[in-house]
């Protein structure tokens, strides 16, 4: 293989040999060709453009001298940037592609290039991050002897594409490729050791990548060599510089730990743990490197560029639910081979450590991180690899710092578990045992700080409402009671629901603007609350919930003490300062209004100091503080009472933008006092919106709010709408309530698709708040769903608690949104999980006319005893539209009619999902005849039947020349009757869906295709086919005679002469046989009619 000859081939090139390797240059199509290709492949624009290059260079030296070629390079150099560049890329194509010509067109770039190779590195970086799968194996081999000549030269910035190239060897990979490039990068750094030492990033970042592909180096006598190599080199480092090593951070214990056996490393733990100082004097012992966290860098670093590129897509483009085929493809690539269990550690790191989506993405439906980490985990197939999985997820935990580490390194493992308590308990129970047990074990010396460390990760997983608490995780029914006894004891503090006095004593070390009487109010709020729900809801509501918002303290206060802004005041003009003072001493709001308009006034100047107003922002918000307590709504609201609540001091400025123009300098200058105070006081967002929905001023003027969130820190006006949104839910349910029409029709790009803002909404509010929601959307003041993103939404829903989700779907019921839009949903409802989605869609199903799509998916749901789902919806189906139900399974079936059924490609997105064979239909149908068969109403009309059996027996009268037949025949007066029965009743004993010509059609053309044992299994329902094959050949009026015969009891009967009489019965008014038949005779000996007679 090319590879494998690598560097011999580049050495030959080196030495000037022209033989070496120089034919494998030539090897590619077209004599220079860099990356790999079909005949279907668009040419690549970077390939063209470095052959352009190559061509400008090789016109010009070819066919003379080598002092001429010289004088040419460097005349075509010197007339601008341009040619510079063409000429400096020329010849580095040249290397890559010609071996034998490589050290001379290195030595000519290096006397032409002008900018000290920065065009050529620059170019290495973008070959190795976008095109290295694609490249040639010569092209490989000649850019790795490329870069060792630029190391050897001492290029500035030759480290960078050092830390590129080792980007680029794969965790958990041993095959040759990657294995040639990680032995061919060690080499260059072994022989470039000094130059190594000159950069501290390298040293690190060389260590961390080489510790972690020890762990993979193991088996055969090429590989256990390289792993000696690259242990010596990294314990050669660590021991020379372990301080610039340190900066790796706490994953340098982790890659320590899964190298500890090997003696070199044995050693050097020693060390760590009882002799610090002899490895640096800087270094205090392992507890400095456990509490400093690893930089982004590293963790980025194990990841190809093309494994970074999959995960940001899955974690930025994927929606959830349908992320299956891209795991199946990253799993096929990476995740395949016995060697790759490593690979998944890093890619945990890599996700809690790296991937931080924005508020925006977080509140799309884009697939979550957890997610994506919880598949990881169910691929694991070794106890090791599981064990080694679990560390990577909880490392930041164990020693996690609030001022140090951020909330999303922990965040997706307790979402993990969250999220995976319904459908998978036993990965929930695994993690929570293992962050139990890891407290004690992971170091036994430090067991204080691991403890300390994950109780303030769930404490600050709490605080900033990751989730709203953690007792419905830690005493779930559903973990075993070992498990739960141990959460007990380990996390007491979060293994209760909380209690009103718990509450109060958790808020107030937290808040840092608690007053000295909340005690006193927090009383009162928690009478209003028992007031309103009941302790139940409490405990089992883990969303948001009413009577914990009213607990923050920052809400409400007693007695209102004076503020002190001396520290602001000094920094403030005179003029402006001595309104700041007159705005604190106003005794009215009518007075405060006067002076606030003449700050808004001054502010406006033209000589105003722009430098001041965040130190105005910052005594306003210390003025009014009032502002921001309590709930803003009026009682009652009318136009008077909404009018006069946005007469406050602090509404002039809005007051104020709203009568601007959006291109006037004043109108910037407001917002970004705005801005200033939104930083200061979140909520002042919300006052904005009610502002701009309650005040007549503010008319037509919602997009304001707009410019507002575009000139915010955050700038983006979905992740403000967001937060400013929640923040009204935690103080005023109410406000949430009225502002939500507005929101959703002022904003419809940003509510429409969020499932997020839907679950704030109905997580608060209750019963009446929902009917006038409802009444909203009637009305056509409000829309909350649309049909490109109804369904994500309400798959999202499906995690919701029960309120929330009947909620979700009572407002989807009020929008006129067919139901074939949300159909799909059917194949993520589990009958144990998802009871109340099943429920309404079950009573909206009901209302509607089937459509072909409808009974598939209908159909498409697991066949389980207790999931009466399917049949109680085809039973409505067949009795109100028995026609059209039969048109659409008859489609079904000939479609599904092989067995098994091999997975089919759909084009429409509805049928992705859809799992429908063939005997799941016929399992469906076969309970729906069970279900119509055994019902209530047949049971009492088979015994009405009985009944008039033995009334006919007894009264029909013995008709004049009947006697020959009935000496002969015995059971002439049960047949008699029997056969009008049947004429009469018929049509009530065989289900009328089963009657229908196109279902018997088609069962009789599935039976025909079928082997023995489904015709053994469904046998029964293909008797139905049977009877319908046999009563197609004869007079239509024995069809209702056969359905009370069976099918195997009349094939085998002897076929009588056909004579036929007319009764003479007065009461008789049609025509009937009244020859005795075999079908009948072999009916009476087997009829239920006349076993339940008897």
């Amino acid at each position: 293989m090319e590879l494998q000859k690598g560097k011999g081939a580049a050495a030959a090139a080196a030495s000037g040999a022209a033989g070496g390797g120089g034919g494998a240059g030539a090897g590619a199509p077209g004599g220079g060709r860099l990356l790999l290709s079909t005949s279907l492949d668009a040419k690549d624009e970077l390939e063209e453009r470095l052959e352009r290059c190559m061509n400008i260079v090789t016109s010009m030296t070819t066919g003379v001298s080598e002092r001429e070629a010289n004088d040419a390079l460097n005349a075509y150099v010197c007339k601008g940037p341009p040619q510079h560049e063409e000429i400096c890329l020329g010849l580095f194509t040249l290397v890559l592609t010609e071996p034998a010509q490589a050290q001379k067109c290195y030595r000519d770039l290096a006397l032409v290039s002008r900018d000290g190779m920065n065009i050529v590195l620059n170019k290495i970086n973008q070959i190795l991050m976008e095109k290295y799968l694609k490249l040639q194996d010569t092209c490989r081999t000649q850019l790795v002897w490329l870069v060792r000549e630029l190391v050897k030269s001492g290029v500035l910035g030759a480290d960078g594409v050092c830390m590129t190239f080792m980007k680029q060897i794969a965790g958990g990979d041993v095959t040759a490729k990657n294995i040639w490039l990680a032995e061919s990068v060690l080499d260059i750094l072994t022989e470039q050791r000094e130059w190594v030492l000159k950069s501290s990033i390298l040293i690190a970042m060389a260590v961390y990548t080489y510790l972690r592909l020890i762990v993979d180096h193991h088996g055969t006598a090429q590989l256990q060599a390289l792993r000696q190599k690259e242990v010596d080199f990294c314990i050669s480092l660590l021991r020379e510089r372990f301080m610039e090593c340190l900066m790796i951070g706490r994953d340098l214990v982790r890659l320590l730990q899964n190298v500890a056996r090997i003696p070199e490393f044995e050693l050097l733990w020693k060390d760590i743990i009882h002799n610090p100082q002899a490895l640096s004097p800087q270094f205090t012992g392992i507890l400095q490197l456990l509490q400093s966290r690893t930089s982004r860098k590293f963790l980025a670093c194990r990841l190809t560029p093309d494994m970074e590129t999959k995960l940001l897509f899955m974690t930025s483009r994927v929606r959830f639910g349908q992320q299956k085929r891209y795991q199946d493809w990253f799993q096929r690539q990476y995740l395949s081979t016995p060697d790759s269990q490593s690979l998944r550690c890093d890619l945990i790191r890599y996700i809690c450590g790296v991937v931080h989506p924005s508020n925006e993405v977080l509140s799309s439906d884009i697939l979550p991180r957890w997610a994506i980490i919880g598949w990881l985990l169910t691929t694991c197939t070794s106890n090791v690899a599981a064990s080694n999985a679990k560390l990577a997820l909880f490392y930041d935990w164990l020693f996690f710092s609030p001022d140090k580490d951020s909330i999303m390194n922990i965040e997706p493992a307790i979402l993990v578990m969250h999220h995976s308590m319904k459908p998978h308990p036993a990965i929930t129970a695994t993690l929570l045992d293992f962050m139990c047990r890891i407290i004690p074990n992971f170091y036994p010396p430090l067991e204080g700080h691991v403890r300390q460390g994950v109780f303030s990760s769930l404490n600050h997983i709490v605080e900033k409402r990751v989730l709203a608490h953690l007792a419905p995780l830690f005493d779930n029914p559903k973990l075993d009671k070992e498990l739960r006894a141990m959460l007990r004891e380990k996390f007491p503090e979060f293994c209760s629901s909380p209690s009103p006095p718990v509450e109060v004593k958790i808020e107030e070390p937290v808040s840092m603007e608690m007053d000295n009487h909340m005690s006193d109010k927090d009383e009162s709020c928690y009478d209003n609350a028992e007031a309103a729900f009941s302790d139940d809801e409490e405990d089992l509501n883990s969303k948001g919930k009413k009577r914990e918002f009213r607990f923050h303290p920052i809400k409400e206060t007693v007695v209102e003490e004076p503020v002190d802004i001396t520290p602001y005041l000094d920094q403030l003009d005179e003029s402006l300062r001595d309104k700041v003072l007159q705005l604190q001493k106003g005794s009215d709001t009518e007075a405060q209004c006067e002076v606030m308009q003449e700050i808004v006034d001054q502010v406006l100047e033209e000589d105003f100091d722009s430098e001041q107003l965040s130190v105005l922002a910052s005594c306003l918000q210390e003025l009014f503080k009032a502002h921001f307590r309590g709930e803003v709504l009026p009682e009652e609201v009318t136009e008077e009472s909404l009018e006069e609540s946005v007469g406050k001091p602090l509404y002039l400025i809005f007051r104020n933008l709203c009568q601007m123009q959006e291109d006037n300098s004043s109108f910037s200058l407001l917002l970004d006092l705005l801005s200033e105070l939104y930083q200061k006081q979140p909520k002042i967002g919300y006052h904005l919106l009610y502002y701009l929905r309650a005040s007549k001023a503010a008319a037509g003027k919602m997009n304001l709010y707009e410019s507002f969130a575009q000139a915010t820190q955050l700038g983006d006006l979905h992740t403000c709408l967001m937060m400013d949104m929640k923040a009204c839910q935690e103080d005023d349910v109410r406000l949430l309530c009225h502002l939500t029409p507005s929101i959703y029709t002022e904003f419809p790009d940003e509510t429409l698709r969020s499932g997020e803002l839907l679950n704030m909404i109905v997580a608060v509010i209750d019963s009446a708040q929902l009917q006038e929601l409802v009444c909203h959307v009637m009305m056509g003041n409000l829309v909350m769903f649309r049909k490109d993103s109804v369904l994500n939404i309400l798959i999202q829903s499906l995690d919701w608690e029960t309120f929330e989700q009947y909620c979700a779907w009572q407002l989807f019921l009020a929008h006129n949104i067919p139901l074939e839009t949300i159909i799909p949903i059917l194949q993520h409802l589990k009958y144990k999980e998802h009871p109340e989605a099943l429920s309404c869609l079950l009573l909206q199903l009901r209302r509607e006319k089937p459509s072909e799509e409808m009974v598939k998916m209908v159909l498409s749901r697991p066949c389980h005893p207790d999931d009466q789902f399917t049949t109680s919806i085809l039973r409505h189906w067949c009795m109100k539209h028995d026609e059209l139900l039969a048109e659409h399974i008859k489609s079904l079936l000939i479609k599904n009619n092989s067995l098994p059924r091999k997975r089919q490609s759909l084009r429409s997105s509805s049928s992705k999902l859809a799992q429908l064979t063939l005997e799941q239909i016929l399992e469906h149908l076969d309970n729906l005849r069970l279900n119509l068969t055994n019902t209530k109403q047949n049971c009492m009309l088979l015994t009405l039947l009985g009944i008039l059996w033995d009334a006919a027996l007894a009264q029909i009268p013995l008709e004049p020349g009947k006697g020959q037949g009935q000496d002969q025949n015995p059971n002439f007066w049960e047949e008699t009757v029997s056969s009008q029965m049947s004429n009469n009743f018929s049509p009530f004993l065989l289900p009328l869906v089963f009657s229908q010509t196109p279902i018997l059609q088609a069962l009789q053309h599935v039976q025909a295709s079928c082997d023995e044992a489904h015709k053994m299994k469904f046998s029964d329902l293909f008797s139905l086919a049977e009877e319908y094959e046999d009563s197609s050949t004869k007079p239509p009026k024995s069809r209702r005679k056969a359905a009370l015969s069976s099918p195997r009891s009349r094939k085998n009967a002897t076929q009588p002469p056909n004579a036929e009489e007319e009764s003479g019965s007065s009461s008789a008014s049609e025509e009937e046989d009244t020859k005795p038949k075999p079908t009948k005779r072999k009916r009476k000996g087997s009829s239920a009619v006349g076993s339940d007679s008897d």
